[in-house]
């Protein structure tokens, strides 16, 4: 690492209000540690931690909007109610008072729930599917999606009254909204199904037009997306160009400034068949397409894909030139970085002086505390 010349991360950065002083983002990663969905003094330390490791942006772990059955573990913390926004205020005071920038990451996991842990609460999905032929929950009416939609923008307006930076809507990973774009989960025929993915991206469309509606112009609203499923890997919404267009353009019309492209392994091209095998990955042609900024993520500075730490596994910390060479040439703006900041709160304050010898391996065992 010492004879890699990382400056191009710690360029500044700027999207409409948001002034970043680099180029790392710490990923939204869920920890499971908001007892009874609120945030506590040990989770703004968490992030404040982050903020003094000289993180550019951090985006919170995934945080429910007030719809029933919107998180999938009772921990996951709520960004509704007044005792968890008094929370999130503790949070986003903390990384200030440490000169960072936060937005929080909100979503709602839809038919996606690995306990059930409230079997009294419906679960909600586009069309009664977890995944294809696989039956779970109800659909919903379109009443439910109605208020789904106004949750996203309350969930919105509060992250900015609250003094956040930014905010980041979740839709990817197999979550509803991710269970709207996919096919194989939105079987409607109504006018939030369809057979193209720019019907099914209505839902969408229609969550970002209302949180713009509610923060106003100037509010930068960052959207992640993927093209796999947690339920499915293989899976790709957008195979063509023409088609990711399709998908991501009505999107970025709008309202998002920023779309947060997540593939398992940033390195890999996109679309080998077209540009090679060192092409542009997702969050390259997802800036080509839109012309929107983006963000890439996908095991940086680690030897495998982040799904190995679900099974226990470690991961090395490796050396950062495929990184450099793709953001020296302005295929993507932002990089999210995941498990090395969960072991490692200054990795980044490591990399920036070439302290190779103190950066802190990721441990798997580290994900059940907040280190």
């Amino acid at each position: 690492m010492s004879a890699t010349n990382t400056s191009v991360l710690f360029r500044p950065f700027t999207v409409k209000t948001l002034d970043l002083k680099n180029r790392i983002v710490m990923a939204p990663m869920t920890r499971m540690f908001a007892l009874g969905g609120v945030p506590a003094e040990a989770n703004a330390n968490y992030y404040r931690r982050r903020a003094e490791g000289q993180v550019g942006l951090i985006l919170s772990e995934g945080t429910v909007i007030d719809r029933p059955s919107s998180r999938n573990h009772p921990n996951i913390p709520f960004f509704h109610g007044e005792a968890a926004l008094a929370g999130w205020k503790g949070v986003i005071d903390a990384v200030h008072d440490a000169g960072g920038r936060m937005g929080p990451q909100i979503w709602h996991t839809g038919s996606v729930r690995y306990m059930e842990w409230e079997p009294e609460s419906p679960v909600e999905s586009p069309s009664g599917l977890e995944a294809v032929g696989k039956l779970r929950g109800e659909a919903m009416s379109e009443e439910a999606i109605a208020d789904t939609v106004a949750a996203f923008a309350k969930a919105a307006a509060d992250a900015k009254r609250l003094g956040f930076d930014t905010v980041e809507i979740h839709g990817a990973h197999g979550y509803l909204i991710d269970q709207f774009f996919w096919s194989g989960t939105n079987t409607r025929d109504d006018r939030y199904g369809g057979a193209t993915i720019r019907e099914r991206s209505r839902f969408a469309s229609d969550v970002v037009a209302a949180i713009r509606g509610a923060v106003g112009p100037n509010f930068p609203i960052i959207l992640r997306v993927s093209q796999w499923k947690q339920q499915d890997f293989t899976v790709q919404l957008g195979e063509t160009p023409a088609l990711m267009s399709d998908w991501l353009l009505p999107l970025v019309e709008a309202g998002v400034d920023v779309l947060h492209c997540s593939q398992r392994r940033f390195w890999e091209s996109e679309f080998p068949e077209i540009d090679g095998e060192k092409g542009l990955n997702f969050a390259g042609w997802a800036k080509k397409l839109t012309g929107a900024a983006t963000i890439s993520v996908g095991s940086v500075g680690l030897d495998g894909d982040f799904m190995s730490a679900f099974a226990g596994q470690g991961a090395e910390t490796k050396g950062l030139e495929r990184l450099i060479e793709r953001m020296e040439r302005d295929e993507f703006d932002m990089i999210a970085v995941g498990r090395a900041l969960i072991s490692d709160p200054n990795w980044l304050a490591k990399i920036k002086e070439a302290d190779e010898a103190s950066l802190r391996r990721f441990d798997a065992k580290d994900l059940s505390e907040l280190v």
